[in-house]
């Protein structure tokens, strides 16, 4: 596999491929990796807080050098330096425990930082608040080039990712070059919904995708009739679902075809498959609103797109990786089978001659970007030269 893999699991080092992807330098990563070796040993979940000391030290050995550039003025210098330390702040909290001491406060300090970095580099990004039933949706609104109106897309979260994650995978930055504008949301079960609210995880997106979609239509710069969807990871999941139930969206893609999450959860449970974060059990009954395993698995029968997608009736984009360790290709092929009245469909399975492989293209993010970006730019009308 193409997976950068200086430990011995899986998880671990996806997490390095997380942040190799979302702008990590590699001398930074190894410095980080190096004195925990041993410590992925102990297994997936034993050696978290090791990892969490390790990546934590260098985000905050950057935001003293951010610090020095801040005081001598240079801010383009500091918002680079705040971007990075963010990620790894962020990647170090997101490998932990519900509960676990210091996760709190290591996500609030990264939370604080990307939006420092965010004023001082001048960065196409503004944080949005969006009113749901209950509570709020946080989002980044990354605005394409221009006057006038111009299409959106909403871009929502897989199971552990979170907004921030989301503007790193650089599709809003090839969106924006195509004429098209971007909403990253923090939907409930994610990122600030999950930890600032105790917002769970809704199967029916089309009930928070819909709320977005209000919002979008209030502002002067969208064209309400070019509004699409696309999610990343159990986000292929969330964006078939909520196209084929809210119909003002004119296309919809999906990065890693999560057709059928719940039997996937059948699989993880006989020990099939990788999982995409340590303390797995404990995540998803947090991020569900579980009380335990039984209730879980009863919360999430709703994971399931069988059923629903004859209802989606615009060009729809299935992207999955040839090697995906965690979710089956196969549930690629189910999702395009089943959109039967989408006048547009398109598979593309990512194979070892372009890369993006492994789960939504850990290995390689950029052919995946790259491929949404220009479907939407053609099916929202953007423009790809």
């Amino acid at each position: 596999m193409a997976l950068y893999s200086p430990f011995k699991n899986y998880i671990w080092n996806l997490s390095v491929a997380i942040a190799m992807e979302s702008g990590g330098r590699i001398g930074e990563i190894v410095d980080m990796c190096q004195p925990i070796l041993d410590a992925a040993d102990k297994g997936d979940d034993a050696g978290t807080p090791e990892f969490m000391r390790a990546w934590a030290a260098m985000g905050h050995k950057l935001l003293e050098l951010a610090a020095e550039d801040e005081a001598r003025g240079r801010a383009f210098s500091a918002s680079e330096k705040m971007e990075r330390a963010s990620l790894y702040l962020l990647v170090a909290e997101r490998m932990q425990g519900h509960g676990t001491k210091g996760r709190e406060e290591t996500y609030a300090l990264a939370r604080e930082t990307f939006d420092k970095s965010t004023r001082l580099g001048k960065i196409n990004r503004e944080r949005m608040e969006i009113p749901l039933e209950n509570g709020t949706m946080s989002a980044l609104y990354t605005r394409a080039p221009g006057e006038g109106e111009r299409p959106c897309v909403i871009y929502c979260n897989g199971l552990d990712s979170c907004k921030e994650m989301l503007y790193w995978s650089r599709l809003p930055e090839a969106l924006a070059r195509r004429g098209v504008s971007t909403l990253c949301v923090d939907q409930p079960g994610t990122g600030e919904a999950l930890r600032l609210q105790n917002l769970p995880v809704d199967p029916h997106s089309e009930s928070w995708a819909s709320k977005a979609v209000d919002w979008l239509e209030a502002q002067p710069d969208v064209d309400n009739a070019r509004i699409g969807m696309t999610g990343i990871s159990l986000g292929g999941h969330f964006a078939p679902r909520a196209v084929a139930y809210e119909p003002r969206f004119a296309s919809g893609a999906v990065w890693g075809a999560n057709h059928n999450w719940r039997e996937v959860q059948d699989k993880r449970m006989e020990r099939e498959g990788e999982n995409p974060v340590p303390h797995y059990w404990a995540h998803v009954h947090w991020a569900f609103g579980a009380k335990d395993q039984d209730d879980f698995l009863e919360k999430s029968e709703g994971m399931n797109l069988n059923g629903h997608m004859d209802r989606i009736k615009v060009p729809f984009l299935v992207t999955h990786g040839a090697h995906d360790r965690q979710i089956s290709v196969g549930y690629a092929d189910d999702l395009y089978d089943q959109l039967v009245n989408s006048p547009r469909r398109e598979k593309v399975i990512f194979t070892e001659r372009e890369g993006g492989v492994e789960h939504v293209g850990a290995d390689n993010m950029s052919y995946g970007r790259d491929l949404i970006a220009d479907w939407f730019a053609e099916t929202l009308g953007g423009h790809t030269a």
